[in-house]
């Protein structure tokens, strides 16, 4: 791979060069900016009626509490993994370095022909939030304008992601200073007009542990909570941009997961304690369709609810703006891996973006609205998790444990605190998503079709490795680049050490047994600068 050819000058890639990679140039402050933003999008403000319904009553807080916990027990494993390996990419990397030993690029292939369906359809539900909301401001709007409106809204973030990025770092501050005053001012509207009895009069039976009824609404309030948090991740997705990223990334994750959780407390019990919980069940209402207009309408009138409208509907291009920004990276390192089609691995000449996968992100986002428009959200929330759970979830989990074994000599700037517990926490969670999935969702077999695109990938991958000559049909190869490479931390404004090429060295897998297995040796012998003792090769 070519991505670094030419560097001149302490690792600095000439203006001129084709082959230029990413440019670390993403601080702190503007690193948890793009968590946060993503993470509080619309998501709350649509969710807070769908976490409602799940629990049956105002407990619905408890759904919020799981879904930090397990977002903070996830987060620790996104922060060892991308302070460890920040690269362009985040999961498509961590995976193709844990599980590379055994099986070749499957598990990086199957994540990139997840993921390439999954952010698209996680972005139409926030640009279906902007129109839920705007029908607020515009109470006349038919089905036809709402479906113009997002495909329009799609097109224009497209065209602001056009542009080099540290001037997508400076919108991204702004939008997410929009963002917390549009919280902040739901936040202290609601609790100026604050009810106790409308926020903890829990209907008969709430607490009961053992009926089947509060597992089954805990498992959905789960699966809403997690998602509503999503985001914290998106700044791993763009580690070759980041700034002394084994610090940066670890903090910007466990900053943004507990500063959203105090703010989600916070909007749900606010909110809880001014709008009656039954008018969110009811479809005809504006609770349902737009809880924090109905708040800002009920306690300080009509106009101040239109103004934070028009605030939420900013926050809801924020996330969308964002979430696009670090989804259209993940096809960009796959494909100069070899691991997708090449084209996606160009970046734009002079911006230094990735063209063909801020466009795929952009086209399939509005053929993911223009389905999700006409479907059910909380189903939808659904069967997006479901899918993540196989491929992304779970491996990421066996991902810490199989380098800390495969790679100990690995740079950890960050190590997972109280290790492995946060991964038991992480996998119990992912778990009770995954295994109530088909009874939240009744009829629409999450679970059967997350299994079948999961099979459809392998076949695809069977196909591709057999035309590309690669395991299992051809030798296996171990990349180990991250092991041997230059710290990026020692030089934040180098080209990303990611890129084919930076300290990268790829030999034959000279050990065909598993992850910690064993089996006869039909390599091509022994790494001479491997330690004897773990079979590393040794960090030069």
């Amino acid at each position: 791979m070519a991505g670094t050819a030419g560097t001149s000058g302490r690792g600095r890639p000439p203006a001129d060069s084709d082959e230029v990679g990413f440019v670390r140039r993403i601080g702190l402050f503007q690193a948890t900016a793009i968590n946060m933003s993503q993470m509080c999008g619309i998501g709350p403000f649509v969710t807070i009626p769908l976490m409602v319904a799940a629990f049956g009553g105002p407990h619905a807080v408890i759904g919020f509490v799981a879904g930090a916990v397990l977002a903070l027990a996830d987060g620790l494993i996104w922060a060892e993994l991308g302070a460890s390996l920040p690269g362009a990419g985040g999961s498509y990397v961590y995976l193709r370095q844990a599980f590379q030993y055994r099986t070749g690029k499957l598990m990086p292939f199957l994540f990139v022909w997840t993921m390439m369906l999954y952010f698209p359809l996680v972005l139409s539900t926030g640009v279906i939030g902007f129109v839920q909301y705007l029908t607020y401001l515009w109470p006349g709007m038919t089905a036809t304008q709402g479906d113009l409106t997002g495909l329009v809204l799609i097109a224009l973030v497209v065209a602001l992601l056009w542009g080099r990025v540290e001037n997508l770092a400076r919108i991204t501050a702004v939008l997410w200073c929009v963002m917390i005053a549009s919280v902040v001012l739901v936040i202290v509207a609601s609790y100026t007009h604050f009810s106790p009895d409308l926020a903890f009069t829990y209907p008969s039976g709430a607490f009961e542990l053992t009926s089947s009824h509060f597992w089954i609404g805990f498992a959905a309030g789960l699966t809403i909570g997690i998602y509503d948090y999503g985001g914290y991740n998106t700044t791993a997705y763009m580690g070759a941009e980041i700034k002394n990223p084994g610090r940066t990334i670890p903090r910007s994750i466990i900053y943004s997961i507990l500063g959203i959780m105090a703010i989600y407390l916070l909007l749900q019990i606010g909110t809880l304690g001014v709008v009656d919980w039954k008018e969110m069940l009811d479809p005809d209402s504006p609770a349902s369709s737009s809880v924090a207009s109905a708040v800002l309408e009920a306690t300080w009138g009509k106009g101040a609810a239109d103004a934070v409208t028009v605030l939420i509907l900013v926050t809801a291009v924020a996330s969308i703006f964002t979430g696009m920004l670090g989804a259209s990276r993940i096809p960009y390192h796959a494909a100069r891996e070899k691991v997708f089609f090449r084209a996606f691995g160009i970046l734009h000449q002079r911006h230094r973006f990735p063209v063909l996968g801020l466009l795929s992100m952009g086209g399939i986002g509005c053929v993911a609205f223009l389905i999700g428009r006409h479907t059910d959200l909380a189903t939808l929330i659904q069967l997006l998790l479901t899918v993540v759970v196989l491929v992304q979830a779970l491996g990421q989990i066996a991902a810490v444990t199989v380098l800390r074994r495969r790679q100990p000599a690995l740079r950890r700037p960050y190590r997972m605190w109280l290790y492995p517990l946060p991964s038991l926490v992480a996998l119990v969670g992912w778990l009770v998503i995954y295994g109530y999935a088909d009874r939240n969702s009744p009829g629409r077999h999450p679970i059967e079709w997350s299994l079948a695109w999961v099979g459809a990938g392998c076949v695809a991958f069977l196909l591709w490795a057999r035309y590309e000559k690669v395991w299992p049909f051809g030798p296996r190869e171990i990349s180990e680049e991250y092991l041997h490479g230059a710290d990026p931390g020692t030089e934040p404004e180098a080209e990303a050490g990611t890129e084919a090429g930076a300290g990268t060295r790829t030999v034959p897998d000279p050990r065909p047994d598993a992850e910690g297995g064993s089996g006869p040796d039909t390599g091509p012998g022994p790494d001479p600068d491997a330690d004897p003792g773990t079979g590393v090769p040794a960090e030069r």
